[in-house]
């Protein structure tokens, strides 16, 4: 990438509006795209698609559309060969998947298990098969998981469209997850004491099974080196301070010298 030689170790983007939740693009032709969505405590809500421009070093915001209430989550079909249409699922009141054009973001479907209702039971969580890019599965405040199959339509004019169905439905949890070995499930592997606040996410290393960055109220972001399990871990490898409370953090899974946070109203991209 022309980037390379001169690049910076952190770039920032400023968005209009509280960042929450946020995503990277898996794409081999956008490479430090990302998907970030609104935290506004009403209807009105937006989802921002951002890229990284070469040329001047800049975020530029490449796309905002509408979306109702918060997104609890956002995230980019898992397509690192570019072969599937270029989709991005988000969660709230239900699960929709947009198709993201040059120019413009369409919704192509809203899943709705709950037909015979006209209440919703708000989704917090969802995820996306990497193995099968048909697969989605949700969770729900009404403690269910459900797997949603996607399927393409016939053609109409050059356009394929996009729909989905419920392939299975579980009643599934009643506990936040917590991180276990699941072969000695009564007691923590490891604790990692050092945040001094609310530790609001956490991501796996997407090249290493033993590095963690977790990211917390008290504005850090630390990376941790945790292969001497179950000897305790006193310190964390890295450690960044923003210049807020850190709502959210992800690491590229296509690109792991890059983790990205938002706090704020901003944007955060780190090289590690």
């Amino acid at each position: 990438m022309s980037l390379h030689g001169k690049r910076k170790e952190i770039y920032k983007y400023e968005a209009p509006w509280t960042v929450y939740a946020m995503n990277w693009s898996v794409r081999p032709d956008k490479r430090f795209r990302l998907a970030l969505g609104s935290f506004v405590e009403e209807y009105n809500n937006k989802v921002q698609l951002v890229g990284l421009d070469e040329e001047s070093s800049e975020f530029i915001c490449r796309n905002t559309f509408d979306h109702p209430y918060p997104t609890t989550k956002l995230m980019w079909i898992p397509d690192t060969k570019g072969v599937y249409p270029d989709l991005l699922a988000t969660s709230g009141d239900y699960l929709r998947v947009w198709r993201v054009g040059e120019t413009e973001t369409r919704l192509e479907c809203l899943l709705n298990n709950n037909k015979n209702s006209d209440f919703c039971a708000p989704l917090t969580s969802f995820d996306w098969n990497e193995v099968d890019p048909y697969l989605l599965g949700t969770s729900s405040i009404d403690t269910t998981c459900t797997i949603w199959g996607l399927e393409t339509g016939q053609v109409l004019g050059r356009v394929n469209l996009v729909s989905g169905h419920v392939k299975t439905q579980l009643i599934a949890h009643d506990k936040e997850v917590v991180i276990l070995d699941v072969r000695v499930p009564c007691t923590p592997v490891a604790r990692l004491n050092n945040h001094r606040a609310c530790v609001n996410g956490i991501a796996w290393a997407p090249h290493s099974s033993c590095h963690i960055c977790t990211a917390a109220d008290d504005h850090q972001a630390l990376i941790w080196d945790i292969q001497q399990m179950p000897r305790a871990i006193e310190d964390p490898i890295l450690a960044y301070t923003a210049e807020g409370e850190i709502n959210n953090v992800q690491w590229a899974s296509t690109q792991p010298d890059w983790i990205a946070i938002c706090y704020n109203n901003c944007l955060e991209i780190l090289r590690v």
